[in-house]
């Protein structure tokens, strides 16, 4: 009996450190975001004019980046139908994750970026649920933006990084189950393209 009780004492502590944890990568996650929408300049799109933006010309050149608190960060991710707006970091790390999400692979100016985030609430928790055609947008640190539709969601287990990094779409975003054991992997194309 005292050895239930400890094992439920364990559980509900580590339980509600997970959800400290969780509320602590909301909170720093939109300080970053707050200060990256005030460096970034106006969309390139509601600007008028003739002039292609340099990413289109040159695909192969770096995403530029953002220095915040000491992280590099390459554009802020939007998924209206669930009502985020994450700053997404230059680099991925175990460490990282715990602020932001981040860039495991790739360009949107390649059309191959994929995105880690960890499964907190507020950060990818809710990838799960969403539908084909759902809207998810990216906006560099320069005001371009970029915007796609969910085409499908699959499971992948968690050494199948090389369909992780499928090329075939246009940018991926991936975290945890709840469990752990394995990955969602949410797959979008540019808007208006269907693959």
């Amino acid at each position: 009996m005292a050895g239930g009780l400890l094992l439920l004492a364990a559980a509900l502590v580590l339980t509600g450190m997970n959800l400290l944890e969780d509320q602590q990568a909301g909170a720093k996650s939109e300080r970053v975001r707050k200060e990256l929408e005030r460096q970034v300049p106006e969309t390139l799109l509601q600007t008028a004019g003739p002039e292609v933006p340099d990413y289109m010309l040159y695909p192969e050149q770096e995403m530029p980046v953002s220095e915040i608190g000491g992280q590099d960060y390459i554009g802020i991710l939007e998924i209206p139908s669930l009502q985020i707006s994450l700053p997404v970091m230059s680099q991925w790390s175990y460490k990282n994750l715990k602020t932001a999400p981040c860039r495991y692979y790739g360009s949107a100016y390649k059309e191959n970026m994929v995105i880690a985030g960890h499964n907190y609430r507020a950060h990818f928790g809710g990838l799960r649920s969403l539908s084909p055609g759902a809207q998810v947008k990216f906006t560099n640190m320069e005001g371009n933006g970029f915007v796609y539709e969910v085409a499908g969601i699959e499971i992948l287990e968690p050494v199948a990084v090389e369909a992780l990094v499928d090329e075939a779409w246009d940018l991926t975003l991936f975290t945890c189950t709840y469990g752990g054991e394995n990955r969602v992997a949410v797959r979008c194309v540019a808007a208006g393209e269907g693959k």
